[in-house]
């Protein structure tokens, strides 16, 4: 009898710990937390387009060459000619170089001519060259056949210069502007024969 009442209040104490996990079980659930997480910026870097700007062909020009200038002229096509009409001051005398287109083409004179003294028509420059007067600015000058243009010449006395050792000129050696080539004008005269003298001044073309 004792063993049956032992069976049967295991029995009792084994449904009622059933019964509690039963309802614990079926209790209210805790709300479980679930923390969001939000989307981070791209870490990717955007791309930058490499393509070279489309380049598009220019149009053609529309402009015509234009016909090439008279050539300058030389001492080949060229007369020499001086005068000393214009007087002379304080030992000095000034003259009117003009040089005469002798061509059959019209030609251009730019500027300053060089000009020295020179022993003979041949020969070599005697002192130092001429220097430029810019008083009057330079201009282009077209000589068309047997048109001249003319520049100012001021010779200086040679005796006026303590320090000059004179010798005989022949006359003056010409080099028209931007020409190597030169034109001989003869006029006997005295030169200084030291470079450090200068007893030449020359003025630029003008049209005569």
């Amino acid at each position: 009898m004792r063993s049956q009442l032992l069976s049967q209040g295991f029995v009792i104490t084994t449904a009622a710990a059933a019964a509690a996990l039963l309802l614990t079980a079926c209790g209210p659930s805790q709300p479980q937390t679930q923390a969001s997480t939000e989307p981070g910026p791209s870490s990717a870097s955007p791309t930058t387009s490499s393509a070279a700007p489309s380049t598009t062909a220019s149009p053609p020009s529309s402009a015509t060459p234009t016909a090439a200038g008279p050539a300058l002229c030389k001492a080949a096509t060229l007369s020499a000619t001086n005068d000393s009409t214009g007087g002379g001051a304080a030992g000095s005398v000034y003259m009117t170089l003009t040089l005469t287109n002798t061509g059959a083409e019209s030609c251009l004179l730019k500027g300053f001519p060089g000009v020295s003294l020179t022993a003979a028509a041949n020969g070599a420059p005697i002192g130092a060259p001429a220097t430029r007067d810019e008083t009057t600015p330079a201009v282009d000058v077209l000589l068309a056949p047997g048109q001249s243009g003319a520049a100012v010449l001021r010779y200086t006395q040679a005796g006026n210069f303590p320090d000059c050792t004179m010798v005989p000129a022949a006359g003056y050696r010409i080099y028209p502007p931007e020409d190597t080539a030169s034109l001989f004008l003869a006029q006997p005269t005295q030169a200084c024969s030291n470079a450090t003298v200068g007893l030449l001044t020359i003025g630029a073309f003008q049209a005569a």
